[in-house]
């Protein structure tokens, strides 16, 4: 009503353009004029001019008509087969960079379906999908007989592919001129930077900490690379992540005896859905990891590596 009063720019013009009386359009302002306890039109004049509050609440009002319609429109294309949401749980070891750019394809399609990242680490990224909080886990690395081999009722899995670690430590640590290969017990002696398991249940997933080592927890996989670069601890590294730091000598990599190079073996899984239940979104992802060049860049291409 107030958009084809201001529109129109009277009320007879207004009821004519509604199909109503002007009667029935003057008592309907004046209704919400009352509930609202404001004016909003000034009838001095011959013409309806609004008042500075009628002006605020036909702008508001025409910013919720856009939101309800394009809300509509919304609901429509999800009903086409688009989620309303897809939840990607992301580990700390898979480059944001290219999590980004799948992103931005994505919203090229100019699909209905928001995206919504959550970062995790170790056995974490896998509760997230097995609990329901994810539709996607990109990333999972754990060895032989962990969490992962005991929770796929209802999950796909498939591997991104083979990461290889490096134990490195800043030029300034102590292990870092110390004669190779270095023993458990010479890296007992000193502090291990480990990324902290964003499992909820438990006490989470432990990689390659030692009995009695002092360990200093981070965040996320960027966080460890930062602690390692500032010598604030020892550890393994991705390979990848690690390597442009060794060759500009900011990092010294370090053979490990039984240890020189881990390799942790990557995996992506999702939810299994009933036959035709699979949606749209679900399908662009899958089609795209599908790609062997996207598998590789997701464990291999670093820059701005972990969430």
């Amino acid at each position: 009503m107030l958009d084809a009063i201001a529109t129109q720019g009277g009320f007879a013009a207004a009821a004519r353009a509604l199909d109503l009386v002007p009667s029935a359009l003057s008592y309907r302002v004046r209704q919400l004029e009352e509930t609202l306890d404001v004016l909003l039109f000034d009838r001095r004049s011959r013409n309806a001019k609004l008042t500075p509050a009628g002006a605020e609440l036909l702008r508001e009002g025409r910013r919720m008509l856009a939101d309800v319609a394009a809300i509509a429109e919304r609901v429509k294309r999800v009903a086409t087969g688009w989620e309303p949401v897809l939840t990607i749980a992301v580990d700390s070891l898979i480059s944001r960079k290219v999590v980004f750019e799948l992103c931005q394809a994505f919203f090229e399609l100019k699909a209905p379906t928001r995206l919504r990242l959550r970062g995790e680490t170790l056995s974490g990224t896998w509760q997230a999908l097995t609990t329901g909080k994810a539709d996607i886990a990109l990333g999972g690395a754990f060895e032989t007989g962990s969490i992962a081999s005991t929770q796929l009722a209802g999950i796909q899995v498939k591997a991104l592919g083979d990461m290889p670690f490096v134990f490195a430590v800043a030029p300034r640590h102590p292990l870092a001129k110390r004669p190779e290969p270095l023993s458990d017990e010479e890296i007992a002696q000193h502090r291990v930077v480990a990324v902290a398991d964003s499992t909820l249940r438990g006490d989470g997933l432990s990689v390659n900490l030692l009995a009695g080592q002092d360990v200093f927890t981070v965040p996320s996989m960027q966080a460890k690379l930062d602690a390692h670069l500032r010598g604030l601890g020892c550890g393994f590294l991705p390979l990848h992540l690690a390597q442009p730091y060794v060759d500009a000598g900011e990092l010294v990599a370090k053979t490990v005896q039984q240890r020189a190079l881990r390799v942790a073996r990557t995996s992506y899984a999702w939810r299994n859905q009933p036959r035709g239940a699979q949606g749209h979104a679900l399908t662009w992802w899958l089609q795209a990891l599908d790609s062997p060049r996207t598998r590789r860049a997701l464990i291999e291409d670093q820059a701005g590596g972990g969430f």
